[in-house]
């Protein structure tokens, strides 16, 4: 007898929970946690930050407003903007700046991020000519 209520009590746990949700789909899965758009990579010449496929980044000094990228139309074609996704979110030193044509790039420390088409593999940094650098400069941690 007891085995019999034991059954029993069972399935009726399962039916009420199957009869509480009906026919509702399960709720999405949450969200993992948001990861970095860069890597901290160390070279002889101190820290660089890299896009997560190890290409150096940069950043230029006319965009200071902390809101904005004064990089667009022609200068996209020498600094490709580090792209962030459509539902990209701040995460720690790292903020989400939207472009002049909408879409959304990444930015440390408030400084927007780009790439150079120059660069062919990734830990160069060709993009950056130390003898002239007037106003691109290699992205470093603040650490």
């Amino acid at each position: 007898m007891l085995r019999f209520a034991m059954i029993a009590a069972a399935l009726l746990l399962s039916v009420s929970q199957a009869l509480a949700h009906g026919d509702e789909a399960p709720p999405p899965p949450k969200k993992g946690p948001a990861t970095a758009p860069a890597n901290v990579v160390f070279t002889p010449k101190g820290p660089v930050l890299t896009d997560l496929k190890g290409m150096t980044l940069y950043y230029f000094d006319k965009d200071d407003s902390g809101n904005k990228s004064t990089c667009n139309g022609k200068c996209t074609e020498r600094w490709i903007p580090l792209a962030a996704p459509a539902d990209a979110d701040a995460f720690g030193d790292f903020t989400v700046i939207i472009r002049n044509d909408g879409s959304k790039m990444w930015a440390y420390r408030y400084r927007p991020l780009y790439t150079s088409p120059q660069d062919k593999a990734p830990g160069e940094a060709n993009g950056y000519d130390a003898s002239n650098p007037k106003h691109w400069h290699i992205a470093r941690p603040a650490l």
